[in-house]
């Protein structure tokens, strides 16, 4: 049943309600982190300095299996540590043993409660791992099955599609790397994020409007590199899950490998390209794309970027590369909304989904 508060949404979102709301309260759930998140993150960095992990294995599902993709290269890029992805069913269904000893083993969960994670954690713990839960409820079966434990703080999130929940992963993840890496200038990168992600929602307020060509297109490419294929990812699993269209993720290194075969004037695609490192190859697959007849959708920081693109998404300037992704993240989490709202779809209970999936 929907709640009066989302009946009483205005008719632009009228199918919307929470899903919209906890997207605007992210600079909000993002400052309550960075302000009262600390003191967790230092005792896990002591207990990870003192281990000092060999490498890393991070377990996770759905939209946290994104965050552990940013974990992926942050971990990798600004500290040094070889980052797997786990595959928790080697445990659950194979019973297979495991040699992590040595290893720092992360589980990432909004819930902290599908048994396939959880029990991956204590597998670890057995093994002879360091285990950490980074999770938004801190007495869950997760937080209980690890030995450390970094609570994202983001409040209860009511929409089935999870938005804040995510962002605070990313964040909790890039506190951890900033204090393990004793950067000072880092946490000031880090304090300033939640005023760029409003002036990212201020800024996208027309998206819906400006989208309106594309609201009826059933299919979709979403291209991301380095620290931003997690936003791609997460774009994509917002839009099936959301609005139940067809949204395929890749690194646009992958795309060229095959996959922009498929492309043409009903296959839109929407880039992700942040920073300088990644504008020449963007530029590359815009011109392949177009040459396809493929309309292209750029979300972006490079005017050059935004200059070819059909539809430019312009983001804040001089984001960080390294916490790009908690902004970037934005125009996708509303245009997944947009699409949502055109299809009369409810993103607040997506159907077929609960907001705890508990999967083996």
């Amino acid at each position: 049943m929907q709640s009066k508060d989302h009946d009483q949404q205005g008719s632009s979102y009228a199918n919307v309600g929470w899903y919209d709301r906890e997207i605007r309260e992210q600079p909000e759930s993002l400052a309550r982190l960075l302000d009262r998140g600390w003191s967790a993150i230092e005792e896990a960095s002591k207990r990870i300095r003192a281990f000092d992990p060999r490498f890393v294995v991070v377990a996770a599902r759905g939209t946290s299996d994104n965050a552990a993709r940013y974990a992926q290269y942050l971990l990798g890029i600004r500290n040094g540590w070889s980052v797997a992805l786990a595959a928790p069913s080697i445990v659950t269904r194979y019973d297979a043993p495991l040699r992590l000893s040595g290893a720092l083993v992360v589980g990432i969960s909004q819930s902290g409660q599908s048994p396939d994670v959880v029990e991956m954690i204590r597998r670890a713990r057995t093994a002879g791992a360091l285990t950490l839960a980074v999770v938004n409820d801190g007495s869950s079966k997760l937080a209980e099955a690890a030995e450390l434990c970094i609570p994202v703080l983001a409040g209860e999130e009511r929409a089935v599609a999870a938005t804040k929940t995510y962002v605070g992963e990313l964040c909790a993840i890039a506190m951890l790397s900033t204090e393990l890496a004793t950067d000072p200038s880092r946490r000031r990168e880090l304090d300033v994020l939640p005023d760029r992600i409003s002036t990212c929602l201020e800024a996208q307020a027309e998206l819906a409007e400006r989208a309106q060509a594309y609201m009826r297109a059933d299919r979709f490419v979403i291209l991301g590199r380095g620290y931003n294929l997690s936003t791609a990812f997460e774009t994509a699993l917002k839009i099936k899950e959301t609005s139940y269209v067809i949204a395929e993720p890749y690194s646009g290194a992958d795309f060229l490998h095959g996959p922009i075969a498929m492309l043409d004037r009903r296959l839109p695609v929407l880039a992700y390209s942040l920073c300088d490192r990644w504008t020449e190859e963007t530029l590359h697959l815009i011109g392949r794309a177009q040459k396809q007849n493929a309309p292209v959708i750029a979300v972006s920081d490079q005017e050059a970027v935004l200059q070819e693109a059909d539809l430019p998404i312009r983001l804040p300037p001089e984001t960080p590369e390294w916490v790009s992704p908690m902004v970037a993240i934005v125009p996708g989490q509303l245009w997944a909304g947009a699409l949502a709202a055109k299809r009369r779809a409810a993103p607040d209970a997506p159907r077929g989904l609960s907001k705890v999936t508990e999967t083996w």
